[in-house]
């Protein structure tokens, strides 16, 4: 049975008896208000978030400037569509005129802002495209769908309709996301409902922690969507999700502490009142330090170029601290309305044996054997990371950031098959007025781009064909003036390759330089992918240290030692390399993956390498308290046994939640879902169970270097 490690203790007052009812039941009637208001927002994020990859850039980026210049040729900020028909031979001239019927009928839905282009012909006659604005402010997921059924029910038969371009991935993208306030948050709170079940085997327990998550959950959202709708934080579907999964998964971590603090309370005296009030005592450092550790990586990604990442931060953030303030408050009000009860049918009593069996052995195999131990635990942890340069975190095509079914995939496919690739999709050129014709001749010679347009005033289509003898317009007796806009025109060059494609990238980089000497900028979707990879490389490269050297910082405050917060950022590092090579062997060989972005290793190692560490917080600060009565060597097993079953518990729960992640068909999701989920669970079963506790055995006293305690020997 464990006993307090401290023996002078001085008798506890209990609070008058007003007290002791009066603040539980004020604390469950605020986060009550809290969560009836909160509640609600489910399914109302769409309302203030957006998935625009240019919205995140940076606004020095050339694909954000030529994105707000757009504004100033153009009366809409449209979102174009492209209508790829295809059909099983060559199209007769009767199909054409039932596509240019279908086209019509098109034009007149709602969501439609703007002229639908006439239907377009490929060369080899099989296929042919239009062009269809929709409207920025509807939902484009519905209009992409309307727009389809449309155009399908006029379409001649035998013909099939695709729709792709901006419009069709971002309906893509839209459809991914929409399992985030349904599927997603009902398999995060039923695995772990499920794993609570199994480690309380009690009726109400896991009832009351889960409650808590769900209340953390509630009042962050509360707070964070109002927020995003001041337009003071940016919110993304990514973003949404990963702020369900943290707040739930931390918030039963910190609870799961709290009620294995408050059940050993139990059994050493009878008042609840007074077990409760200690176990909150012993559960505040820890919680605190944990979550603050979380936070401040979190923060970190404020350095971020792309808002993506930056806005992550506080948004995250924010759910940790209503996690904590949760798990500090409104659960210790549930535990002290219900007191034993709440552990029914297996209530605490002062007779229990106070610790499990399985850990004591563990522990005694670590005290007795540390160095054999610590070594071979970190030879297979160098094994595994050694795979680390097989990931391929240099981004990926958009049209594979859904997985399974993508219509706007198939009809990029369809679009490349028939026409040139970068159809719909230009690159976006604004140039000085004085050097457009030496513009329009860089792009004309480069092999990558098939042909140019300038946009005008005069022309029906509002472009005309640029040549390399000058402006010329079909069916116009003299080339139409250009749209000038400070001084400013506009090119448009269809790629030869694919948008989202390696060569079409490489010629916008080529182009880039080229351009670069007649001070020409390029913008469009190919040149928003560069940015947003080279932004997120520019971000993994800086906020990776200093995520490090804050963490590190935070350790040695809480530890009052530099050889043991050292020694745990180590381990927690080696784990992460692990997690991340044995990630790349399944994305690689198993799950066959395209890649990964680059975010891809920045948000895997934030939430690893803060969330690891939470479980070596709760670990070394319960083995600094019993060795500060025991020594170092047995403080060390007695703070093993302990902890033992509550952070294996944890971190199965939080390894669950994680995992939920990956039911969202979005790449990103569920590769970030994997790395997490595994890492945690090698964090939680090898690093803190084997790693740590034998390398300190090893190392002795000295961990606590230069603190007194690593001069002490009892």
């Amino acid at each position: 049975m464990h006993h307090p490690p401290l023996d002078d203790r001085r008798p506890e007052r209990r609070p008058r008896p007003w007290i002791r009812v009066l603040v539980p039941a004020a604390l469950i009637l605020v986060w009550l208000t809290g969560a009836s208001f909160g509640g609600p927002l489910f399914g109302k994020v769409s309302e203030v978030s957006s998935n625009d990859q240019t919205t995140y850039l940076p606004e020095s980026a050339d694909a954000t400037r030529v994105q707000e210049a757009q504004s100033d040729f153009s009366e809409s900020d449209a979102i174009p569509a492209i209508a790829v028909f295809t059909g099983d031979g060559e199209l007769s001239e009767d199909d054409l005129a039932r596509i240019g019927d279908a086209l019509d009928a098109a034009a007149g839905l709602d969501a439609v802002d703007g002229d639908v282009s006439r239907a377009l012909p490929s060369d080899d006659g099989i296929a042919a495209q239009a062009f269809v604005p929709i409207d920025a402010d509807a939902d484009i997921g519905d209009a992409i769908a309307e727009l389809g059924d449309v155009l399908r029910e006029a379409a001649p038969a035998g013909v099939e309709v695709l729709l792709t371009g901006p419009a069709g991935f971002t309906a893509d993208l839209a459809a991914g996301f929409a399992g985030i306030d349904g599927l997603l948050l009902g398999v995060a709170l039923a695995a772990v409902l499920v794993i609570l079940v199994l480690v309380y085997r009690s009726a109400l327990l896991p009832i009351v922690v889960l409650s808590t998550s769900l209340f953390a959950l509630c009042t962050a959202l509360l707070v964070v969507w109002w927020l995003a709708k001041a337009e003071v934080l940016l919110l993304s579907g990514q973003t949404q999700g990963i702020l369900f999964i943290l707040v739930i998964g931390a918030a039963t971590d910190y609870s799961l502490l709290l009620v294995a603090r408050f059940r050993e309370e139990l059994r050493t005296v009878d008042d609840r009142g007074t077990a409760l009030l200690r176990a909150v005592r012993g559960s505040v450092e820890p919680i605190v330090a944990s979550g603050g550790t979380v936070i401040a990586g979190l923060l970190c990604l404020l350095l971020s170029d792309l808002k993506s990442n930056s806005t992550l931060g506080p948004v995250a953030s924010i759910g940790i601290v209503f996690a904590m303030l949760a798990a500090l408050t409104f659960l210790p009000a549930l535990l002290f309305a219900f007191g034993r009860a709440a552990f029914w049918p297996r209530v605490p009593r002062a007779t229990d044996q106070g610790t499990s069996r399985g850990w004591a052995r563990v522990a005694e195999l670590v005290s007795r054997r540390p160095r054999s131990v610590w070594i071979l635990t970190a030879l297979v942890l160098f094994a595994g990371a050694a795979f680390v340069p097989h990931l391929q975190a240099d981004g990926v095509p958009q049209s594979d950031l859904v997985l399974g079914a993508s219509e706007a995939r198939d009809g990029q496919t369809a679009l490349g098959e028939h026409f040139p690739g970068g159809s719909g999709s230009p690159a976006n050129v604004i140039v000085p007025e004085d050097a457009l014709q030496d513009a329009a001749d860089i792009l004309l010679a480069e092999d990558g781009v098939t042909d140019v347009t300038v946009t005008t005033a005069d022309s029906p289509s509002g472009s005309a064909p640029v040549t390399a003898d000058g402006i010329t317009a079909i069916g116009a007796p003299e080339p139409p003036a250009p749209t000038v806009s400070d001084g400013d025109v506009l090119l448009q060059a269809t790629l030869a390759d694919a948008a989202d494609s390696e060569a079409a990238a490489q010629t916008v980089r080529d182009l880039r330089v080229s351009l670069d000497d007649v001070g020409a900028i390029v913008g469009g979707v190919t040149a928003t992918a560069i940015d947003t990879n080279d932004a997120s490389i520019h971000d993994r490269n800086l906020i990776i240290p200093v995520v490090l050297a804050v963490i590190l910082v935070i350790l040695m405050l809480l530890l009052r030692a530099v050889v043991a917060p050292i020694m745990l950022m180590a381990t927690t590092v080696l784990s992460f390399g692990t997690a991340l090579g044995v990630s790349a062997l399944i994305f690689d060989h198993v799950l066959e993956f395209p890649g990964a972005d680059p975010a891809v290793p920045l948000f895997g190692f934030v939430f690893l390498v803060a969330l690891g560490i939470d479980y070596n917080i709760f670990l070394m600060t319960r083995v600094r308290e019993e060795s500060l009565a025991h020594g170092t060597q047995e403080g060390i097993r007695r703070g093993l046994t302990v902890t033992g079953g509550v952070i294996t518990s944890a971190g199965i729960v939080l390894a669950a939640t994680f995992a939920a992640l990956s039911v969202i068909p979005i790449l990103f999701l569920v590769q970030i879902a994997f790395i997490v989920a595994f890492g945690v669970l090698l964090d939680t079963f090898v690093v803190r169970t084997l790693l740590v506790p034998a390398l300190a055995t090893d190392i002795g006293r000295v961990i606590w270097w230069p603190s007194k305690l690593s001069r002490r020997a009892r």
